[in-house]
């Protein structure tokens, strides 16, 4: 692996080593860019990842201190954790299950098609889904999603088999078992996947793409790429023309160090991506960095979710498999008939025991949870997984009561549900109870919402700069060398699992920060 000097400042700087920052860094590399990539967390790999619900979560998750605000029900069951992401060489894509979606045609335009809804700060994307075409056919084919570029889709387990039949006799059309970044032969260099199981553990088999084995090793490979792992960045350093011009971190000793850049490009997901530009803030840049709109920081957006569990007279045993094992899609349509703006999926997932007891009914107990606990090998599941409405008062601020261990203020993720968000779960609630019904089960039980997963939209992409906090390429309006390159910069959420998007993006983000740097415009 390469190795540059701090005080180089013709490297490129990526803070976050997940789907964003992991992907851009590859392919910036590939191009004879030289990387420095940032990551907070230890790096891991496919032996060392544990098979066991708690003890994987100790090991991978963001575990940093944060608060919660509002009235979503995160608020009441997690407060210290509203998001269940990780901290680790690749980020989430080391936890994610592997659904990878395109988003559809009108959801890059939902202030055209949705209209005025109040409540909701809605605005069309400066990009449309026929620029992304390409990149979008890119991302699938580099990280191997099934059912395109001729690859299978996997095989059905029993938690997909009877979703399956219940959604079939409703007369759903669009369901199997899958678009999944998950071999289901061996391609790439890696295996095929063995049905282990524990997909959010990360993959043992390496069947399942991730920046941490695909990527990275290939940046390293060019010569031009630096991975700096379990390094915390706590500001972005500007010089007096308003360029950034690199980044204090600590290092895994502990010890504060600069790093010089000639561009900054931020990937550290939608909740540490904000805090970062308002930790940043300066006498040139009051509010924090990028903030000349006033919107970082707002607009978050965690999708509309929650999940369904049914109990059957025989045993499902829905944990054999992987986690997210098939799909109805139907749903995903803008249909204002049902009661809302946008659509969503439904998808299998297994938790395991342990999860399972903790997610099921949060503080909940007596007779009934341990029912549903003692006839957890009868049990099937699906999430609920939807479009929410981006709201300015949904945000990501800096809680000025509270300090980490880098003595900085801790970010507050404030939450409240949209009157579309709840109508939404609610439909999506009852079809997947009817699903189950439809297949025999014997009792249903909806689960609230889990710790957020997506985390979207509060670095937002906008045609004009008073709008969002940057382009249709990433690049902020206030500051032409600092990218955001993860899921904060969406404008909106979609009804689809946002990986392959912010994949898409990334590829895309690099090839222009590369014509940029060759036409020294940046």
């Amino acid at each position: 692996m390469a190795k540059f000097a701090t005080n180089d400042d013709s490297v490129v700087v990526i803070i976050g080593s997940g789907a964003g920052g992991g992907t851009l860094a590859n392919e910036l590399a590939q191009k004879g860019i030289k990387v420095v990539c940032l990551e907070a967390g230890a790096q891991q790999s496919s032996a060392s990842f544990i098979n066991d619900e708690w003890k994987s979560f100790s090991q991978l998750a963001w575990l940093d201190t944060r608060t919660t605000s509002g009235s979503w029900r995160v608020a009441k069951d997690f407060s210290g954790l509203p998001a269940w992401i990780c901290k680790t060489v690749g980020g989430t894509t080391t936890h994610w299950a592997g659904a990878s979606l395109r988003f559809q045609e009108h959801e890059f335009r939902t202030k055209t098609v949705y209209g005025t809804i109040q409540g909701a700060n809605l605005l069309d994307w400066p990009v449309t889904l026929k620029e992304l075409a390409p990149y979008y056919a890119r991302a699938e084919n580099k990280m191997g999603v099934t059912r395109t570029n001729g690859i299978p889709g996997l095989p059905g387990n029993n938690n997909f088999k009877v979703m399956h039949a219940g959604a079939k006799k409703l007369g759903y059309k669009e369901v199997h078992t899958g678009n999944m970044a998950i071999n289901s032969q061996p391609r790439d260099g890696r295996g095929r996947c063995l049905q282990l199981g524990f997909c959010f553990q990360g993959c043992k088999s390496g069947a399942k793409w991730s920046t941490l084995y695909t990527e990275i090793p290939r940046a390293e490979a060019t010569g031009n790429f630096e991975l700096r792992s379990e390094c915390h960045v706590t500001r972005i350093e500007h010089n007096d023309k308003g360029l950034v011009t690199g980044v204090v971190y600590y290092d895994k000793d502990k010890k504060e160090q600069r790093q010089k850049a000639r561009i900054v490009c931020v990937a550290g997901n939608a909740i540490e991506t904000p805090r970062l530009l308002l930790l940043s803030a300066s006498n040139m840049f009051k509010d924090g960095l990028a903030n000349s709109s006033g919107q970082v920081g707002r607009n978050y957006m965690r999708h509309m979710t929650g999940s369904v569990y049914a109990a059957f007279k025989d045993p499902v045993h829905m944990y054999r498999g992987t986690t997210m094992a098939g799909i109805v899609r139907d749903e995903a349509i803008h249909n204002p008939k049902r009661g809302f703006a946008g659509g969503y999926e439904l998808e299998t997932l297994s938790l395991g025991v342990p999860f399972m007891a903790a997610f099921l009914n949060p503080g909940g107990w007596g007779s009934d949870f341990a029912w549903w606990m003692d006839h957890y090998t009868n049990l099937a599941g699906m999430w609920l997984v939807g479009e929410d409405m981006p709201r300015e008062t949904n945000r990501i601020t800096l809680n000025t009561n509270v300090k980490d261990q880098w003595g900085n203020y801790v970010p507050n993720v404030h939450f409240d549900d949209h009157d579309n968000d709840i109508a939404m779960r609610e439909h999506a609630f009852q079809q997947g109870e009817r699903i189950y019904q439809a297949a025999g089960a014997v009792r249903t039980f909806r689960t609230p919402p889990y710790p957020s997963t997506h985390n979207l939209g509060t670095c937002r992409m906008s045609a004009r700069r008073q709008d969002g906090v940057c382009n249709k390429w990433g690049q902020t309006h206030d500051i032409p060398n600092l990218f955001i390159s993860d899921g904060s910069q969406f404008t909106t959420g979609g009804a689809e699992n946002p990986t392959l998007t912010i994949v898409t993006l990334a590829i895309r983000q690099a090839d222009y920060i590369a014509k940029q740097m060759k036409a020294r415009a940046i």
